[in-house]
């Protein structure tokens, strides 16, 4: 899709379009086709956009919560107005299918819309304190405040619905937000920044910057952002909160997420389709795709023959085409190292069920089975469209399987017995466990967020408002209770 203008696209410095010092250039990934070009911000630019923010913080935080509820109400009806258009240019900048571009905008739609709910009822809590006879009289009022202005630094893989998840909460707790969108996927976040511009958020509130991934390291050290919410790869994300130890850091990282089929599930075929579908959406290339099948060799003999034909079935081609299902990935090198780990697998010992090739940047969905735990398929976040599968020997097999990862971001569990349901919430190593499904499961309005290697805090709407504040204590004294 060419979406080449006259001039740039313009980066968004406190709430302004203005063009930048350079320019960067946006491919498509399937046929590495010129998208766009976008402003990239000079350094007295990104200076603006800090001290704007800066500036605003305190107006911000005292801004009402209807006129920051308006604003977020305005977004969420803009996008949802304009979806055909910003589906098409996510599918233009990221390569994923035109279907899974939609859904990604339907989700922003609701990501802003939950954010405008919050806001209004973002409050604080009453607390007695005449438990105890020294505070008789006294009443504590607990409220949270922004922690100051916020550095979003996003990914490419849902350029839009991510850069929400940073935009909205922030602005919904009143604390102005400066985003870096990934260099590969800028230009859902410069549409949002033309939106929020039509709002009446005071000048600073946001800024749109889209700089290089080595121009952000000022920002991150920049003691002017107390903030910094991240999603991305770990290394990256790590290296962030080594860079700032004093700030308060988000962090989404990897995942390497596992999907067990217990022998209870009537459905083994109907759990195939799911795997298969949520481990090849946006060609694998989520946080929460499934990349580990883990079975129970009761259910294994029906179940892995209806993965392989399901995941057979899934439509590799042409991203703006209806009926693909799975795309590109990011670029072609992506598509190399992926096919390599791979080819290091099988190497180990493991066995090709269905794909294992490539053709540019599009990997042919892939099953493979005995997998060596230590090989890079199996233990790292492969972020493609491949899926290693498993057989155990009983539950507690399974989820030692699970937890034997350097990640725990979401697991997903397929059994109808409420009791393992409530034994896989407490043993799975894990930020978020579903039942009944696959792990790629998200609702915009839960906590979502990992433990060890994917991360540390909680997006989902209301859970990053929370993260993005601090508890401010105020008591009543002689109060008549």
């Amino acid at each position: 899709m060419d979406m080449i203008t006259p001039e740039p696209r313009p980066a968004w410095i406190a709430g302004r379009p203005e063009q930048g010092a350079s320019t960067l250039t946006v491919h498509h990934p399937f046929d590495g086709s010129e998208v766009a070009t976008v402003a990239v911000p000079g350094p007295d630019q990104v200076e603006r956009a800090v001290s704007a923010a800066v500036n605003v913080a305190k107006e911000f935080r005292g801004s009402s919560a209807h006129s920051r509820a308006a604003a977020l109400d305005h977004v969420s009806r803009v996008i949802a107005g304009r979806a055909e258009e910003i589906a098409e240019v996510i599918t233009a900048e990221n390569g994923k299918p035109l279907k899974w571009a939609e859904a990604e905008v339907r989700r922003a739609v609701s990501v802003f819309r939950i954010a405008a709910e919050e806001a209004r009822r973002f409050s604080g809590d009453l607390q007695r304190l005449d438990t105890d006879p020294a505070g008789e009289g006294r009443l504590a009022l607990t409220r949270r405040v922004p922690r100051g202005p916020v550095l979003g630094i996003a990914p490419f893989n849902f350029p839009l619905n991510l850069v929400a998840h940073k935009v909205a909460p922030s602005l919904a707790v009143g604390a102005p937000i400066i985003v870096k969108p990934a260099p590969r996927t800028p230009l859902a976040a410069l549409i949002l920044g033309e939106i929020l511009a039509e709002t009446d958020l005071p000048e600073g509130a946001f800024s749109v910057l889209p700089l290089g991934n080595e121009e952000t390291s000022a920002l991150v050290a920049d003691p002017r952002l107390p903030v910094v919410s991240f999603t991305g790869s770990g290394p990256v994300g790590w290296s962030i909160a080594d860079a700032a130890p004093r700030k308060h850091v988000v962090l989404e990282l990897g995942g390497n997420a596992a999907a067990v089929v217990l022998r209870d599930w009537p459905d083994p075929e109907g759990a195939a389709e799911r795997i298969a579908t949520f481990g090849n959406y946006q060609a694998g290339q989520s946080c929460i795709a499934v990349q580990r099948v883990i079975v129970e060799r009761e259910v294994a003999e029906e179940f892995v023959p209806a993965l392989v034909e399901a995941v057979k079935a899934q439509r590799t081609g042409d991203p703006y085409d209806k009926n693909t299902d799975v795309g590109p990935v990011v670029d072609e090198a992506a598509a190399e190292r992926i096919v390599a780990w791979i080819d290091e697998a099988v190497a180990a010992g493991a066995k090709i069920l269905t794909g294992g090739k490539r053709d540019g940047a599009t990997v042919e969905p892939t099953v493979l089975t005995d997998v060596p735990p230590s090989t890079k398929a199996w233990a790292e976040e492969i972020f493609g469209p491949v899926l290693a599968v498993s057989i155990v020997d009983g539950v507690d097999e399974a989820f030692a399987s699970v937890n034997e990862s350097a990640y725990g971001l979401q697991a997903g569990v397929f059994t109808r017995d409420v009791h393992l349901a409530f034994y896989a919430s407490t043993e799975l190593e894990v930020g978020g466990v579903i039942i009944g499904d696959v792990p790629s499961y998200r609702a915009d309005q839960m906590p979502y967020g990992g433990v060890k290697g994917s991360g540390v805090g909680r997006e989902g709407v209301l859970a990053a408002m929370h993260d993005l504040t601090e508890e401010r204590v105020t008591v009543f004294t002689g109060i008549d209770l």
